[in-house]
This record gives structure tokens, sequence and C-alpha cells, in this order.
């Protein structure tokens, strides 16, 4: 991943967990860069993503500060973070992959359903525990359609598939649709996720839809219990 959408990243992550408040001036971009270890080139553009996404304002002669947002427009950007994927959602820390399955195989009936095309259509299934800092943190079981996201190779599968999406196909990625449950380990869990027979894991199953409706992943998350959880915001 770029290093500037790593910056923005951490920023926008900064944004939603209250760190940086609603009108609060940002740091300089030359603090940022110091702080990032970037040059001037890379916070701009780090900078101008997340001015585009409606979270930052430029005031002339004052600095960059924190958008006021609406619960609407909080809500969709709380949605959105969790839409960007393991590595996005650990931006200061190192992410990598352990690929247990990748191949493609014709859509069963369920997944067929779930991405909306027909039976037998080729997809890819992929499954992977991905690791944070090197600690195991989530396994995903992955299923996209090949005609939708073609060229995917097992060595895309080591970092961030979102970003081969967006970076490499020039697709946007817009929104999902989540389930969270909560159950107790299966054997493969407890091996690959370093847990105890009987610990509870987060579930989080997904169908996520590119900018033209497409929806192009049907994924099962199954996350450790101490290193999961789910942001919401609830109007009365």
């Amino acid at each position: 991943m770029e290093k500037y959408k790593v910056i923005a990243n951490a920023v926008r992550k900064k944004i939603i967990e209250g760190e940086y408040l609603p009108d609060q001036k940002l740091p300089s971009e030359k603090e940022m860069g110091e702080t990032f270890q970037a040059s001037k080139l890379t916070i701009k553009k780090a900078i101008d993503i997340l001015v585009s996404e409606g979270l930052i304002v430029k005031r002339r002669g004052s600095g960059t500060f924190v958008k006021s947002l609406s619960i609407e427009e909080m809500e969709r950007l709380i949605v959105d973070n969790q839409m960007r994927g393991t590595s996005a959602f650990h931006p200061d820390k190192e992410v990598t992959s352990k690929i247990l399955q990748y191949e493609i195989v014709p859509a069963t009936e369920k997944v067929a359903s779930k991405l909306n095309i027909p039976m037998d259509t080729q997809v890819y299934e992929i499954y992977r525990v991905r690791l944070v800092n090197k600690q195991p943190t989530v396994i995903e079981k992955t299923f996209m359609p090949v005609s939708i996201i073609p060229g995917l190779r097992k060595t895309d599968l080591e970092g961030s598939i979102y970003t081969y999406i967006e970076d490499k196909l020039g697709l946007y990625i817009e929104s999902g649709h989540r389930t969270i449950s909560v159950r107790k380990t299966n054997d493969i869990e407890v091996e690959e996720l370093q847990l105890e027979t009987g610990d509870p894991v987060g579930v989080a199953e997904q169908i996520g839809f590119l900018s033209n409706g497409a929806p192009f992943e049907y994924s099962i998350s199954v996350h450790r219990y101490d290193q999961f959880s789910v942001e919401m915001m609830v109007k009365h």
C-alpha cells in the first residue's frame, strides 16, 4: 500500500476514534512529515484524500481542520472504514497473511446467491490468516467472482486484496452489508488464532459492493475475541 494511503488511513482512524475532534486543527504538513517520516508531497496526497472524503477542510492562512460531521456522515465514515479491511484498520502496524487455501472453483448455490451470480460461475476461494505485527488476529474465508476481480494471484493475497482491487484494477469499493455474531472456536481456529478450546470468537459475514453496485466479495471473517470490536452509532 502506498505510503500516502497509509497516512490517510491513520489520520482517518484518529478522527473516528475521537483523538482528533471536530474543528480541531491538525498538525502542520511539516509536523506530519516528521511523524510519518514522509515527504511533503506524500503528506499532501494523504491530506487531499481526506479533503475529498469530506473529513477535513483547509482554511486559507489558518491550516487544516477536522470537519464537524453530522450523525449521518459519521455513520458513513464508520461503515466505510470497516470496509477498508485489516490493513487499513491497523495503519501503524505490519499486516501480513498466511495463505491456507487459494483456488478457483465453481460457485456453490449459497455463494452464487450471495454474489448474485449464476451457479457454477468461476470464483476465487481464499482462506487465509491475517497477522498483525506477526500475531494471528483473524481468519478470512473469501469468495470473489473471477470475471469482476481478474488476475488475482497468490502473491497478491499476502498483502491487502482491497489495495489490489483499487490500485491495480482501478475499481472503487463503496459499501458492504455486514452481519455480526459470536460463537465458540472450532479446532482450526484454536490452532491458527492461538486460542483455547471453547474461547469465543467474533464472526463477521459480509457482502461487499463496488461503486457500480456489483457485489464483488462474499466473506466470513473470524476474529480473536480480544482484538475484535464493532463501531456503530445509535440514533434516537
